[in-house]
Formats: C-alpha cells, structure tokens, sequence
C-alpha cells in the first residue's frame, strides 16, 4: 500500500492482504514468533521439518507456522536454511510494524484497481476502516475470506486458484519478492 501511495505509477494493482491503511495493534504474538525464528536461526536447521519442530513450541496452528516458515530459503552458501528478512531486521521493526506511514487520504491516492482481502476473524481490517480504504484507494473492491489473519496460509487453495468469493486475481511471487528485496535494503544501510 506505501508503495502505491508512495508511486501510484509504480503498481499495476494492488492486493492487500488482511491489513488496512490505519495504524494497528500487533497482536502479542509476534515477539514469541520472532524467538521461534531466532531459535530456528540457531539450531541451523537444514529441513522444513525441523523447522516447523521448533515452531510448535511456539504456535500451534500449522497454518500460521507454515507462513512463518516461508521466510526459510536454501541457498548456495550455506547447507542450512537461512531467513530471507533476519530476525535481527524484524525484531528492530517490530515496534513500528503496525504503524501506516500515511494519515491524510486527501495528499496520497492510489487510484489503480485494488482488491483487499480481509479474514473475518481477524481484527486489522474493521468495518469502521472501510470508509479510509475508499479515500486512500478510491477504485478498492473488498472481499472476505473466512479465516483470520493468515489468510495466504489459513486458505492456500482460494490463493492457488485465484479466486475470492466471485473475484479472480493473481497473487504473483512478485509481491513476495518485493517485500524481501525492501527488508534487505534495510538491512544494508
């Protein structure tokens, strides 16, 4: 979404997922994530399997660890497993994490096509912020998912097929790409 408000030039759509363009309280659960992570970091896991081991100390929901384990990449380097975003970045984020860098709809607009997908037991894309969504994002089409918030994982086959409720769309790797690229700029500096 910053991108796209930032450089309404830049995206061709936009697909948010569960996440609104206010300000929102992170759920307590994402310091316990991050120590699974750094825990994961540690052991210099070679397997997904270990991996997820280590996690259920953590979460119980196999949906949730299943995401977090998406951070996880072999590369040439290395015969374990490393993090795409180091657990360093994230836990030196995660204060500002929740935090949407624009306030005033009325300076910023994206006015491409948008498709927010929102989980219905998940509370960071409330009723009451719908009217924001429209000012910040006017050509915005809202569909819902029953799920919570790890809506890519808690339903991975309505993602694969590219359909919610009647809308279809792509979800590329693109969108994931460009989020790992941005943490590892952040990284550099």
């Amino acid at each position: 979404m910053t991108v796209a408000l930032r450089s309404p030039s830049l995206p061709s759509a936009l697909i948010p997922v569960d996440n609104a363009p206010v300000d929102a309280n992170l759920k307590s659960d994402f310091r316990k994530y991050l120590e699974g992570m750094r825990e994961i970091e540690e052991a210099r896991v070679t397997r997904q399997a270990e991996a997820d081991q280590i996690l259920q100390k953590y979460e119980d929901a196999l949906p949730i660890r299943q995401f977090l384990m998406t951070n996880l990449v072999k590369t040439p380097q290395r015969s374990s497993l490393v993090l795409r975003i180091p657990v360093k970045t994230l836990a030196s984020s995660l204060s500002n994490m929740g935090d949407f860098p624009f306030k005033d709809p009325d300076e910023a607009q994206y006015k491409g096509p948008t498709l927010f997908v929102r989980g219905t037991k998940s509370h960071y894309v409330a009723d009451d912020v719908v009217p924001v969504i429209g000012r910040f994002f006017p050509q915005f089409v809202m569909r819902d998912i029953d799920c919570g918030h790890w809506v890519i994982s808690e339903q991975p086959q309505a993602f694969r097929q590219g359909k919610i409720g009647d809308h279809p769309f792509r979800a590329p790797m693109l969108i994931r790409s460009a989020v790992v690229d941005f943490f590892e700029d952040l990284e550099k500096e």
